[in-house]
């Protein structure tokens, strides 16, 4: 293995996975910390935990579980993958398993970039911007769990972090990766061991990556992987076959419990079409409402059948106030993962999911242990192979063309 990563969610590592699949590397996503030793075949290796929202002592501790491991691979270079809006409170634990990461890698000159220009984020002088937006006025700020107030990843991070952060602003990086090393060599000398990066295109996550050649550490979103690969391509160390890609026959079912803008909009425009039931979490929190009633209304409906709690934030803030923020999410995640669970026992071959949290939560209760990734579906989600007879998508509540349901559930079938 050459490349060792760790993701804080399941969507967000399938998201990276497909990152590195599409630039050559064979790869594959583990959920949680692997007991056996990977496939000598396998190039690069994701970790998926459910650690982004979790105290920041444990996150740290399963973070460092997963390095160990990966180090194990013989891997020559590691990435920690968060989401590409920085999703963290100010007591979030993405500084922390950063400084954890790099003391045990002996890592500086980390690089801290979560832009993803294919689906909107870029930074600008240490900014995070949402297509045109401010992190803060793009409705991030309204994240029911990771509020983001502050578009300045720079100021962010030093809430989280004992070490220095630095900032290469986009004109250096405009000028290639020669200039992009000096940079990184620079803020290392002035003591700076955490670096936030500009970048605005694809072409500069390039570049960035070029500059990365060798660095122990990389952190960010998905996006600043996209330059690896060629690294370890200039070197001879990654083959060129392929598995094709085999889709599965059979219904398609989508599960969705993101509140986010993007979902919200694909639930509208695919209820249209296809049948759709949606879920009142007080009456999941209360027990009113069972499984198997829904499991049997979506194998009798036709086309692909939506179940979603993709709520709008004000109305998932009510239901918060009156169970509480850790019992609602709970109950609901613990729900999606009964319905998927039932779904798989009644032959149910192609599963689509929207949000982290949902993703997780299907993920972990079907005890999905290694996904194989397949082809891309929208930028930053793939679709993945996880059994003999079974296929599924995650995507992360902001990705995905307004028409995102009905291709993934094309591309699962094998229409390419």
């Amino acid at each position: 293995m050459l490349i060792g990563c760790i993701g804080d969610d399941f969507t967000g590592s399938s998201d990276l996975a497909n990152t590195l699949s599409k630039q050559g590397m064979k790869t594959v996503q583990y959920t949680g910390v692997p007991t056996d030793s990977s496939s000598k075949d396998i190039e690069a290796g994701v970790i998926a935990l459910k650690s982004r929202s979790i105290d920041s002592a444990e996150a740290v501790q399963q973070s460092l579980e997963a390095l160990s491991w990966l180090k194990e691979q013989g891997c020559e270079q590691f990435f920690f993958k968060y989401c590409s809006t920085f999703d963290s409170t100010e007591e979030g634990n993405i500084g922390p398993v950063i400084d954890a990461l790099a003391k045990e890698l002996n890592a500086y000159k980390v690089i801290i970039c979560p832009a993803f220009p294919g689906t909107g984020r870029s930074i600008y002088q240490g900014h995070l911007f949402v297509h045109d937006a401010l992190l803060n006025e793009s409705g991030m700020q309204s994240h029911p769990l990771t509020p983001m107030t502050d578009p300045d990843i720079r100021r962010w991070l030093k809430k989280q972090t004992q070490n220095n952060v630095g900032h290469i602003a986009a004109n250096i990086v405009l000028s290639g990766s020669e200039k992009i090393k000096t940079a990184l060599q620079d803020q290392h000398e002035k003591g700076n061991r955490l670096i936030v990066v500009d970048a605005l295109t694809d072409s500069d996550l390039y570049e960035i990556g070029a500059a990365a050649d060798k660095l122990p550490l990389i952190t960010g979103g998905s996006g600043v992987a996209i330059g690896l690969p060629a690294n370890f391509s200039r070197q001879g160390k990654i083959g060129k076959e392929r598995t094709p890609w085999k889709g599965e026959s059979g219904k398609c079912i989508a599960l969705s419990g993101s509140c986010s803008k993007a979902t919200r909009e694909q639930v509208t425009i695919h209820c249209k079409h296809n049948p759709s039931y949606e879920i009142d979490a007080s009456d999941v929190i209360q027990g009113k409402l069972l499984a198997k009633n829904i499991v049997e209304w979506a194998l009798n409906s036709s086309g692909i059948p939506i179940i979603f709690s993709s709520a709008d934030p004000i109305k998932v803030k009510q239901i918060q106030d009156s169970f509480g923020q850790e019992r609602s999410a709970f109950a609901l995640e613990e729900f999606f993962a009964e319905l998927a669970r039932q779904f798989v026992e009644a032959g149910i071959t192609k599963i689509l999911t929207a949000g982290g949290e949902t993703s997780g939560a299907v993920v972990e209760g079907l005890k999905l242990n290694t996904l194989e990734i397949g082809p891309e579906i929208d930028p930053g989600v793939p679709a993945l192979r996880a059994g003999e007879s079974l296929v599924v998508a995650l995507k992360s509540g902001n990705f995905g063309a307004p028409d995102y349901f009905e291709k993934a559930a094309a591309i699962l079938g094998g229409k390419i």
